[in-house]
Parts: C-alpha cells; sequence; structure tokens
C-alpha cells in the first residue's frame, strides 16, 4: 500500500492512505525497547534478487547486514544434533541422500513448467492443484528421512501445512522465490541479511514521506463504486471519495468490507477460499552468543514432532551486542501452542535449545520477546495466504483482476517473491501502474 502511494505521489496525484492499525507496516512490525534496541516481529529478511526491496531500502537510506551463519549449523533429528554447513543437511544413508536429491529435483523441475505470472496455466495444472502438497510428498519420497524434511520445509517456508495446500500453488511459490535452495538458504538466500534498525523503518519513512496523507486508525468498512466517484466509509463514518481504490489487504480480510455493487461472484468466492497461515515469532535473548563460541552459528533445523520449533537463526545484532536466538513456531506447532502462557512458551523454548545446543547457557535467557501474528485482526495470520487444493485453477487468474475501480495489491498478488516484503513492494508498484 505504502509503496503503491509512493509511486503515484511521486507522479504527481493525489493520494489518501487508509489505514485500519495504529501503526504503518502491516505484516511487519520493529519493536523498540531497552531490552531489545530493536526486533522484527514480523517480515525481517532480504536477500540476493529481491531488487525492489533492496532498491527502495537504499532510497530511504536504510542499511542491511548479514544474517550469522559463520559457524555450524545443526540438524536436530529423533534427539540428536548433528552440525553441518551449506544450506541444506547432508544426508549419510545413501538410499535417503537418494530420495532427498529426487525431492528437491522433482519440486524445481516440476517448478520450470509453472508460469510465476498464470501459475492455473501449467500444462499440469488441474492434475497438480488436485493433489496437496502431502499427496505430493507421500507420491515422491521413499523414505521417512526425506518424508519428514520435506513436511518441515513447507512448514518454514508457507507456515502450514502440507495436506492443507495445493501442490500446484506450494511448487509456484518456491519457484516464484527462485527454486529450493535460494526459499530455504541464509547465504546467497531468502534469508541473508536484515536491515539495521529494523525493516518497521521502510514503512515508517515511507509514511513520513507521505505525511498526513496517511491516516491512521481507519479501517475500511464500506466501498461505494455507484456514482460518478468511488466512496470509502472508514468505521468512525469518515468518507473518502477518489477517482481510484488500491486494496492492498491479505485476499481474505476483503470480507471485512462491504462493496456496493457487490464484488463479482469469483471474487466474492476467493475471498472466502484462501486463509492465512500460522505462525508464532519468538526470540530468545542471552547474556553472550555462547553457541558460537561451541562453533554454531545459531541456526538450528528442528525435526523433533515435541519441539515446538522448526527453524532458529541467530538474531544478534551485527556489532555482537543483544545476543538472541529467533525461532519459529510453525503451522500445526502453533495452534497446539497458542494456548499456552508467553512464560510457558519461554521455557519450552529454551529447554529445547539447551537440548538442541547441547548446553545449560540456553536455560538462562535474559530477555524474551514473541509475536502470535494468528491474533491481529488486521492481518489474520502470517505470513501469507495459502491456496487450499482446487482453488489455484479455478480462482487464481481473479486475485489480481481489478473490479471496476478497484485494483489489487498485498503481497499475494506478486509473481516474484509473493509473500514476502518483496512481492509487497512489486505488487504496489504494479497496482499504482495499473491506476
Amino acid at each position: 500500500g505504502l509503496s503503491a502511494a509512493k509511486l503515484l505521489t511521486e507522479s504527481g496525484l493525489n493520494v489518501v492512505l487508509l489505514e485500519a492499525s495504529d501503526r504503518v507496516g502491516g505484516r511487519t512490525f520493529t519493536l523498540r525497547n531497552k531490552q531489545v534496541k530493536y526486533v522484527d516481529l514480523g517480515g525481517a529478511y532480504v536477500g540476493p534478487t529481491q531488487n525492489r526491496l533492496l532498491r527502495l531500502s537504499k532510497e530511504l537510506g536504510i542499511e542491511t547486514y548479514k544474517v550469522n551463519e559463520v559457524e555450524h549449523l545443526i540438524h536436530h533429528v529423533k534427539g540428536k544434533s548433528y552440525p553441518f554447513k551449506g544450506p541444506f543437511p547432508p544426508v549419510w544413508n545413501p538410499l535417503a541422500y537418494l530420495d532427498y536429491n529426487n525431492l528437491w529435483r522433482t519440486m524445481d523441475e516440476m517448478g520450470k513448467e509453472i508460469p510465476s505470472e498464470a501459475p492455473w496455466k501449467a500444462p499440469r495444472a488441474e492434475e497438480w492443484d488436485k493433489m496437496t502438497m502431502q499427496d505430493f510428498i507421500d507420491k515422491t519420497c521413499w523414505t521417512k528421512a526425506a518424508k519428514n524434511f520435506a513436511t518441515l520445509f513447507v512448514n518454514v517456508d508457507v507456515t502450514s501445512e502440507p495436506h492443507e495446500v495445493s501442490a500446484l500453488w506450494f511448487l509456484w511459490y518456491v519457484k516464484q522465490c527462485g527454486g529450493t535452495t535460494r526459499i530455504f538458504s541464509t547465504t546467497n538466500g531468502g534469508q541473508e541479511r536484515k536491515f539495521v534498525g529494523g525493516s518497521g523503518q521502510i514503512s515508517e519513512k515511507m509514511m513520513e514521506r507521505l505525511g498526513d496523507r496517511v491516516k491512521l486508525r481507519k479501517p475500511v468498512i464500506r466501498i461505494d463504486q455507484s456514482g460518478e466517484n468511488v466512496i470509502v466509509e472508514t468505521l468512525d463514518h469518515g468518507l473518502y471519495e477518489g477517482k481510484y481504490v488500491i486494496s492492498a489487504i491479505p485476499p481474505a480480510l476483503g470480507l471485512k468490507i462491504h462493496f456496493n455493487p457487490p464484488l463479482p461472484p469469483m471474487r466474492n468466492q476467493l475471498i472466502n477460499r484462501i486463509p492465512m497461515g500460522s505462525v508464532i515469532k519468538c526470540i530468545v535473548y542471552y547474556k553472550e552468543t555462547f553457541w558460537r563460541k561451541k562453533d554454531y552459528c545459531g541456526t538450528m533445523i528442528i525435526e523433533d514432532e515435541d519441539a515446538a520449533i522448526g527453524l532458529t537463526l541467530d538474531d544478534t545484532k551485527p556489532d555482537g551486542s543483544f545476543p538472541a536466538i529467533i525461532g519459529f513456531i510453525l503451522a500445526r506447532k502453533c495452534r497446539r501452542l497458542t494456548y499456552l502462557t508467553k512464560e510457558e512458551r519461554k521455557k519450552k523454548l529454551c529447554e529445547l535449545y539447551a537440548r538442541v545446543l547441547g548446553s545449560e547457557d540456553a536455560l538462562h535467557p535474559v530477555h524474551y520477546e514473541e509475536k502470535n501474528w494468528c491474533e491481529e485482526q488486521y492481518s489474520g495470520g502470517c505470513y501469507t495466504a495459502y491456496f487450499p487444493p482446487g482453488v489455484m485453477t479455478q480462482y487464481g487468474r481473479i486475485l489480481r483482476q481489478p473490479f471496476d475501480r478497484i485494483y489489487f495489491a498485498g503481497t499475494e498478488t506478486a509473481t516474484e517473491w509473493s509473500g514476502y516484503m518483496e512481492g509487497a513492494v512489486q505488487a504496489g508498484e504494479r497496482a499504482a501502474r495499473e491506476v
């Protein structure tokens, strides 16, 4: 939304931006306090090929730094930790090794057949859209090792379960991020860098530039296109008039808006059919980076069913201050652990990290922050909307189809790095150009 407003304003057009929340940034959020200095509780990572976001941050004077991956990563499976280097854990069993290789190759080869701009046009779109990723995994993988890792791969990438998502959609999602290695990697991948001072600054600085064009705490409840101008009504009964509207919200949140004339039948149904992922982002702070002393970089890939966390990364500041490990409670585990208190989750995480890192130090955090994105009324979940089987082929083309004078942005409508901050920028700029 902000990148659309920025581009339109720079083109000399008159813009007002209505934000439902009391802050800008949406699914990005940088918290600031004494204990953490700053921390990204929402979208945070940026990497190579995310050129629009890198261009924007450079223009706004925001620096990036590399996420620490100097020492060994850990693959924790069946209660044991295995240190490794490189994007994926090595596999020693020759049968499992062939199975892994075949899994990644198959996913990337199928991805090559799916057009980024129109996944529904893939030669075998119908067939793949009828399959869930669970079906795909069961069909493709022969070993338990590969099946389990493939499940974690889906959990980490789209914060949902293999049985919930369409294979066509997931293979498209991985493809439009540059493939299996790029999407999963830190070095040379989607998680390579973070912003010094936090990713929230990007939205905050765009808001500064837009000045009083940005109206906070203005949830839109009605859009009326029946007259000469479009009329937009907010929850506090404010009325705004314009020639065009850009909607940059998760598709499902369109359900909170009343449309006159009503939405076209396909759009009306589409927004009922794509739910949001589930994730709690958790950051544990320590006195020192004890893991680095043991030659671990802080990345842990954890496959145990009873472990709360599937993936961790080092979240220490680039100068080595505020030592921290960030962890993701994903999909089914997010739903399971939502019912615990903050303290109970913190305890679970510290005990897990102590086991995985083989270190008592993990049990003595100095601070803890977390953000459950499922509770956000104006996001509905994170990272992004997912397509259940059958939806992409039937409704996919509707996603960015304008409805009269309403144009659609939001990361879900992007064709490169959809689901990421990069996709949000691409989509906003595309919608602005359409207008």
